[in-house]
């Protein structure tokens, strides 16, 4: 008998390759067999998925720092854990845009001045059509390199570097949306006009969250953390205006300022 795997040869009596550790498979697909080993792959605490989900909250530092040093066998690596999570929030994003489109109105949020703004009206319509919610996977995927840069930049002094750092929030922010992705579908189902107060809640998760992991990994106290954290923010309001400052040279020179000036 070979592995149907990677075709080591293997006794009669072996339940697991022991080359590549894939199980060995003798009778053939049922719906029983089927929905035994869907719930053996992700709702079994031994799994990796499950594993890595709890980790990442009881122990961070024993998932990411450990898969900086080298353990890639123990839990999902950061880039399959990424692509999960994203496959979820694009599923929530599709259940929102077809039953609760009409409690995504930001326009509430914001003055009579700013709605009557053709930019400004033309992104909060796309935001009530569900528009903005197609790039929320890019934008996701946008915030863990500049966040990783700006760590890297505060904790120059410790051992990780720029890959590293990216590492460590490509796990954290696919513990964000995991968590904004079920919560959101609870808080759609109870209370869907509180959703948009639960999306600006969740920045502050997310920054509590980050707090918490980067305290753990660089075995940081508060004070040590609170230095950093404050030094974090100095650095991300200086990326935040440079990017502005960018954006108005690139408005002026395509002349698409005209289109943020008051109209008389």
């Amino acid at each position: 008998m070979n592995c149907k795997n990677c075709h080591t040869e293997l006794t009669a009596d072996s339940d697991f390759c022991n080359r590549c550790g894939g199980k060995v498979i003798r009778n053939r697909l049922t719906f029983k067999n089927l929905f035994e080993h869907i719930s053996e792959t992700f709702f079994n605490y031994d799994n990796k998925l499950l594993r890595t989900f709890v980790d990442l909250f009881k122990k961070p530092e024993a998932v990411i720092d450990a898969y900086v040093k080298g353990v890639r066998k123990r839990y999902v690596n950061p880039l399959s854990f990424f692509g999960i999570t994203l496959t979820i929030s694009g599923l929530s994003v599709f259940i929102i845009k077809k039953y609760y489109l009409e409690y995504l109105d930001f326009s509430k949020m914001f003055s009579e001045e700013l709605i009557n703004n053709p930019v400004s009206k033309q992104m909060l319509e796309d935001s009530a059509t569900g528009g903005t919610f197609e790039y929320s996977s890019l934008i996701l995927s946008a915030m863990i390199p500049i966040m990783a840069i700006i760590s890297f930049v505060v904790f120059f002094d410790k051992r990780y570097n720029l890959t590293e750092h990216i590492i460590l929030y490509m796990y954290g922010m696919s513990t964000i949306i995991i968590i904004s992705v079920f919560a959101g579908q609870l808080v759609l189902f109870f209370i869907p006009e509180k959703y948009l107060l639960f999306s600006l809640l969740l920045y502050l998760v997310m920054f509590i969250y980050h707090s918490y992991v980067l305290k753990r990994i660089f075995k940081l106290g508060f004070g040590q953390l609170l230095l950093r954290i404050l030094f974090f923010f100095a650095v991300f309001v200086a990326v935040y205006i440079i990017t502005i400052i960018i954006f108005l040279i690139i408005l002026f020179i395509t002349g698409g300022i005209q289109d943020f000036i008051p109209k008389k």
